[in-house]
C-alpha cells in the first residue's frame, strides 16, 4: 500500500490552491483529459454553476485522441463561454502537464477570444 499522494493528485492540488489565490472571481475553465476523449467546462465556483462545456464526446465531430480534437474542444467552449458574456477565466489544467491535447485545448481557447 502506497502512503501520501499521487504525483497527479500532488500537481493538481498545487495547481487549484495557486488558482484559488489568484482568480478573484472569474469563472475557471477546466480541463480533463481520457485516453479517448478531452472535457473542458467554464465553472463559475462563486455561484456554484457551469457556464459553457464542450467534449468530443459521442455527438460532437472529432475524436478525442489528438491534437486537432483538443483544439475544436477549445474553440467551442471558448465560443460557448463568450455567448455566455465570459471573456475572462482561469485555466484549471487539473494534474495535467500543459502540453499535447491540454495546451492545444488553450491555445485554441485563446484564439478563439477567451483570455487567461
Amino acid at each position: 500500500m502506497t502512503k501520501g499522494l499521487s504525483l497527479f493528485e500532488k500537481r493538481r492540488r498545487r495547481n487549484r490552491t495557486a488558482l484559488r489565490a489568484r482568480a478573484g472571481v472569474r469563472p475557471r475553465l477546466s480541463v480533463h483529459r481520457s485516453g479517448k476523449h478531452i472535457y473542458a467546462q467554464v465553472i463559475d465556483d462563486v455561484a456554484g454553476t457551469t457556464v459553457a462545456s464542450a467534449s468530443t464526446l459521442v455527438g460532437h465531430e472529432g475524436s478525442g485522441a489528438n491534437i486537432d480534437a483538443a483544439s475544436a474542444v477549445g474553440t467551442r467552449v471558448a465560443e460557448a463561454a463568450k455567448a455566455a458574456g465570459v471573456t475572462q477565466v482561469v485555466f484549471d489544467r487539473g494534474g495535467f502537464l500543459f502540453h499535447g491535447r491540454v495546451k492545444a485545448l488553450a491555445e485554441a481557447a485563446r484564439e478563439a477570444g477567451l483570455e487567461f
